[in-house]
């Protein structure tokens, strides 16, 4: 058994996914050994991240489907429905931001993964009564939440296969790859719900109406539809992924990050990336119904998180190439130039607006939000990086070599917890524009107020990363 492979205790029955030596930043082991290890373990990683956000996701397709099904809730109670998810999606990656060093990237992908099985099945017999209590609703949608919280401990956990130089290609294609599940669900759902794709064990189907309208929905196949794939990729992470023995860490060893300032700096530049990219999306269909209410959503609704989901690894990629500073200062401000589009074809007064001028920026909205959340989480490696090699300056090799497993440690877990943050824009995005309707009409007001943090982010990007004598350039 090779160095790259060897546990320290061989009879345990885990022994042989769990890698002793690690060492991605030695040219030579990883040529030989460790870029066949760390593809293998991303390649599995993306399918299990795209099924969490499928799952997380869900609730946009099926709350509306609901009271043409004869279910009896509230506006209101709707609306809960659909934002939960993102709530609970947010502040679980909290704490799933810490899991990968304590039980490891394999074990945690598969279990968290498998957990998915429960909102699935959950939903899939839930909605075949529309007797189902309410509240048996909003557990299924706190559930649901499980999807969300994947993403901090499957970038972690990515994280610490790659040397720097290739952590921004890496975590974009495990998350661009995986935020299409956003897009998947809301492509894929509507179809499925239309057949009774699993014969007699998928459930009897119920009348939808509207109007004059009626057809046959088994809107049970919006949680039935994941579960194989589930249980085939919560497998293939249990047996084809691997532990890192080097990335081993207690909650209290990655506690430091609270401590440092760049992590809070790169938390507030993620709720401009990500919290834009999930609010976007979560917040995109009802927008359209506001603003343009003869054009049907769920034509588009599936487009604006395509698009950013594959355009996130080119982020990745160009901040390898141009440094994550840099297109993250120009990205910001493509972004406030998009939204100042979106405002440009928006109906106003007696103008019915441009839905084709709208949909475009729109696009060009979710392009660069997928960007930078690359570019976003290619800085944060290279920040830590950078920041304990510094301080163990004039040490020696060990203190080197120390200061690395440190950066590396501390980088998984702010990666996971400045995802967490930015999740909330799941919630907060929509609520915004829900606010500034409800309050002068329109939802211009919120738009404004995105540009102005946007504003923000520019001049923390620039201040502490981008600009020539910047304190932490990268």
């Amino acid at each position: 058994m090779n160095n790259a492979t060897r546990t320290a205790d061989p009879s345990s029955p885990a022994s042989k996914y769990l890698l002793t030596r690690w060492e991605p930043e030695d040219s030579a082991f990883w040529e030989t050994e460790g870029k066949r290890i760390a593809q293998r373990n991303l390649w599995i990683s993306i399918p299990n991240l795209l099924l969490a956000f499928a799952v997380w996701m869900v609730w946009s397709v099926v709350v509306v489907n609901l009271p043409n099904l004869g279910f009896t809730y509230s506006s209101n109670q709707l609306f809960w429905l659909a934002a939960l998810p993102a709530l609970s999606g947010a502040t679980l990656r909290i704490f799933y931001s810490f899991m990968v060093p304590i039980f490891g990237g394999r074990r945690w992908t598969a279990i968290s993964t498998a957990s998915l099985l429960l909102p699935a099945v959950g939903i899939g017999f839930a909605v075949q009564n529309t007797s189902t209590p309410f509240a048996v609703m909003l557990v299924l949608a706190l559930l649901c939440g499980f999807g969300g919280g994947n993403f901090a401990s499957s970038m972690a956990n990515i994280s610490f296969f790659f040397p720097k130089s290739q952590k921004g290609t890496a975590l974009g294609l495990n998350a661009g790859l995986g935020n299409l599940g956003v897009s998947t669900v809301q492509f894929v759902v509507p179809l499925v719900i239309t057949a009774g794709v699993f014969g007699a064990f998928g459930g009897e189907p119920l009348t939808w109406s509207s109007g004059n309208v009626t057809k046959q929905m088994w809107l049970q196949n919006a949680g039935f539809i994941w579960v194989p794939f589930i249980a085939l990729s919560a497998l293939a992470a249990w047996f084809g992924m691997n532990d890192l023995a080097t990335a081993k860490a207690s909650f209290k060893d990655q506690s430091v990050i609270f401590r440092r300032k760049h992590n809070w700096l790169m938390c507030w530049l993620y709720i401009g990336t990500f919290g834009s990219f999930i609010g976007y999306a979560a917040g995109f269909p009802m927008l359209i119904k506001t603003q343009f209410p003869a054009v049907d959503p769920t034509k588009y609704a599936f487009l604006g998180p395509l698009v950013g989901a594959l355009i996130r690894p080119l982020g990745g990629w160009l901040s390898d190439k141009l440094g994550g500073a840099r297109v993250t200062f120009w990205n910001f401000i493509a972004m406030s130039a998009a939204v100042f589009g979106v405002l440009y074809f928006l109906p106003s007064g007696a103008s019915g607006g441009s839905f084709w001028g709208f949909l475009a920026m729109f696009m060009l909205l979710f392009i660069t939000t997928g960007i930078g959340n690359g570019s976003t989480f290619r800085m944060v490696p290279v920040i830590f990086m950078t920041e304990r090699q510094r301080e163990a300056a004039g040490g020696g090799p060990l203190a080197q070599e120390q200061a690395i497993k440190d950066a590396n440690k501390e980088a998984a877990a702010v990666l996971g917890f400045s995802s967490a943050i930015g999740a909330y824009g799941g919630f907060f995005i929509p609520k915004s524009y829900g606010t500034s309707i409800s309050m002068t009409g329109g939802p211009e007001a919120a738009l404004y107020g995105f540009v102005a943090f946007y504003l923000t982010c520019i001049v923390m990007t620039w201040w502490y990363y981008s600009r020539r004598k910047a304190e932490m350039p990268c």
